[in-house]
């Protein structure tokens, strides 16, 4: 079982801003408690502009999660594929994989393996697939300098989707809830760094005010367990991997576990 004195945390996005939408109060608690914060973005946000070239706004995403990042104090690795082009892939899988073990983190976050955008899901995929790969001795990534195999597969963590709603539109009920209601303010600064993206989910996505979606999806989370503002979260279960929720044993009364099934 992978110990939690391995201080690293990562978490995985398909998108420059999406770890700040679903994730960054969390890591922010956990970054309060000592521990090491890594962040991985696999798309340059290329598409992610009405009006700027693909060179000229994956310049632009890249310099706003670099500050993201500096603020909360967070390694940043940028994988370089392109928006809406992430595929499962093993050329894909062995970068994630290396990245996993280079990191070597107990505890992983990234999106739900269902969500909005197929650039989500394959991205969760491929974030299970490496967490699984890479204790594996004979799993080779065929990189001119691979990185060891982890000790073990880390804690993995699903993040709700970006407005707690399903491809249907129905409610996603979540089964670890983390009160941010301490830091909201801190993620709302981490978000909005990325300054960019107000144009494009206006114009993409009809949402004017994304700080405030934000909060609004905060808001549904808190409400299912009783905080004010809440991420919410589903842990990875099956087979090999670790069962134990460590983000309950780590921050304490901040987190709540409710049953999913209950909702059903």
């Amino acid at each position: 079982m992978m110990k939690v004195e391995n201080k690293r945390v990562l978490a995985v996005g398909a998108h420059p801003d999406d770890v700040e939408f679903m994730c960054s109060g969390t890591l922010r608690l956990l970054k309060e408690k000592g521990f090491d914060i890594f962040i991985c973005v696999l798309s340059n946000g290329d598409c992610g502009s009405m009006v700027e070239p693909p060179e000229n706004i994956t310049r632009i995403r890249r310099h706003e999660a670099l500050d993201a990042a500096k603020l909360i104090g967070a390694e940043f690795y940028p994988m370089g594929e392109l928006d809406l082009r992430i595929t499962f892939d093993n050329r894909t899988q062995d970068k994630i994989t290396e990245l996993v073990r280079m990191v070597d983190p107990f505890m992983v976050f990234t999106h739900p393996h269902e969500d909005y955008m197929a650039d989500h899901e394959r991205t969760s995929r491929l974030v299970r697939h490496a967490c699984f790969a890479a204790p594996i001795p004979n799993y080779m990534t065929y990189t001119t300098m691979p990185s060891p195999r982890t000790y073990a597969i880390p804690t993995l963590y699903y993040w709700s989707p970006l407005d707690g709603l399903d491809i249907y539109g129905n409610f996603v009920h979540q089964s670890i809830f983390v009160d941010i209601t301490p830091v909201v303010s801190f993620k709302a600064e981490m978000l909005s760094c990325h300054k960019s993206q107000r144009d494009w989910l206006f114009e993409q996505h009809g949402i004017d005010k994304y700080i405030e979606l934000m909060k609004s999806t905060g808001k549904l989370y808190g409400k299912e367990c009783g905080f004010e503002y809440a991420e919410g979260f589903r842990q990875h279960l099956g087979n090999a991997y670790p069962r134990e929720n460590l983000l309950g044993k780590i921050l304490g009364k901040s987190v709540k576990e409710k049953n999913t099934k209950e909702e059903k």
